[in-house]
C-alpha cells in the first residue's frame, strides 16, 4: 500500500527537574493507506507527545510531514488537523444533545462553509457503530463511558480525515464497548484511512505493526513487549 503520512526528524525537548528532557530524538514513522500502527511504551516515554506533534499542535517540536506526498509545510495547520485528526484519551462531551456533540467540527470557522451531515446521515452513522439505542436528541451527559467514545470517535470520523491518531481509545472501556471501538477503527482503515494508536493493553488482530516508543526513540516492539 501507498505511504499516506509520512514524519521523519520528529524532534522534541522539554525542561524537566533537571534541566532539558528530550523525549523524541530523530524519529520516523510512516503510515500506509489501510494500516493501522500500535505505539506503546514506559508511561511519560512521550507517546501522546509524539501524537501532539504529527497533528502539529506542538509548534516547539520539528519535523518533516507530509500526507501523500504532500509536506505540511504547503499547509496551514488548520488545514493538515482537517486530514490528520487528533483524538484524546478522555472524550470531551459538550452540553447539549448527541446531535449538537457530532455537529461541533462544523460550528469552527474552519468547516463554516461546508455542508454538515443531514438528520438522515447522523441516525444512520449512530447506527453502523451500533449505538442503536441512542437518540440524537439524548443528553450526552447522560451516555455510558463506551457510548461517550463511540461517539467521540464517530465525530472525528464523520470530519472525514485521512489519518486517526487515537490516544489510548479503549483506555477504561468494558470489554464489549473496547471492541465497537475496534471495529470503528477497523472500518476506518478498510476504506483506506491510516491510523496511528497509542495504547497499553494487551495487543489485538488489527495492527499491522507495533512500535515502541523509549529513550526517545521507536522501534519495532519485541514478542514479549507487545
Amino acid at each position: 500500500m501507498p505511504v499516506l503520512l509520512s514524519a521523519r526528524n520528529v524532534c522534541y525537548s522539554t525542561q524537566g527537574d533537571h534541566g532539558s528532557l528530550v523525549l523524541l530524538d530523530g524519529i520516523e514513522l510512516h503510515v500506509s493507506r489501510g494500516e493501522v500502527v500500535d505505539v506503546s511504551g514506559p508511561s511519560g516515554s512521550g507517546k501522546t507527545t509524539l501524537l501532539r506533534v504529527l497533528a502539529q499542535l506542538l509548534p516547539e517540536s520539528t519535523a518533516d510531514l507530509s500526507l501523500s506526498g504532500e509536506s505540511a509545510d504547503s499547509m496551514t495547520p488548520q488545514a493538515w488537523r482537517s486530514r490528520v485528526a487528533l483524538l484524546p484519551q478522555k472524550p470531551v462531551m459538550r452540553p447539549g444533545t448527541v446531535r449538537d456533540n457530532l455537529l461541533v467540527p462544523w460550528t469552527f470557522k474552519v468547516r463554516r462553509s461546508a455542508v454538515a451531515p443531514t438528520e438522515h446521515q447522523l441516525r444512520e452513522a449512530l447506527d453502523d457503530v451500533g449505538l442503536h439505542e441512542v437518540s440524537l436528541e439524548r443528553d450526552a451527559a447522560r451516555l455510558s463511558v463506551g457510548q461517550a467514545a463511540r461517539v467521540s470517535l464517530l465525530r472525528v470520523v464523520l470530519t472525514g480525515p485521512e489519518v486517526l491518531l487515537l490516544d489510548e481509545p479503549d483506555a477504561s472501556l468494558d470489554d464489549v464497548s473496547a471492541e465497537q471501538v475496534a471495529a470503528m477503527i477497523r472500518a476506518f482503515a478498510s476504506a483506506g484511512g491510516g491510523v496511528v494508536r497509542v495504547r497499553h493493553s494487551r495487543a489485538d488482530s488489527i495492527a499491522a505493526r507495533r512500535l515502541r516508543l523509549h529513550g526517545a526513540s521507536l522501534r519495532e516492539a519485541e514478542a514479549d513487549e507487545r
